[in-house]
């Protein structure tokens, strides 16, 4: 083995193992700064996460479903109508005092 294919065969290794353990750093959720300090940065966990959104969609749902109802009533002319029969007994206790 030539000098030169030794070196060539030890920048490979290093290039390996450099890929190699910045893998395995993304995986555990090690990251590093510039100045080559690593931390630990922590990830919820993605069950909790879902069960939370779908908790939260669910209430979210619930909440539309009662603005609909509430722009619907207002806007059909049964509830139309009560308004204003109900204004017009409004007005005319207003006559009477």
């Amino acid at each position: 083995m030539s000098m030169w294919s030794a070196i060539v065969l030890i920048v490979m290794i290093g290039a390996v193992a450099s890929i190699l353990r910045a893998r395995y750093n993304s995986q555990a959720g090690i990251t590093e700064d510039m100045m080559g300090n690593q931390t630990i940065t922590h990830r919820p966990e993605r069950p909790e996460t879902d069960e939370e959104a779908q908790r939260e969609i669910e209430t979210l749902k619930e909440r539309i479903a009662v603005l609909e109802r509430i722009a619907y009533d207002k806007n059909n002319t049964t509830a139309q109508e009560r308004a204003r029969i109900s204004a017009e007994i409004d007005a005319l206790r207003e006559e009477q005092n």
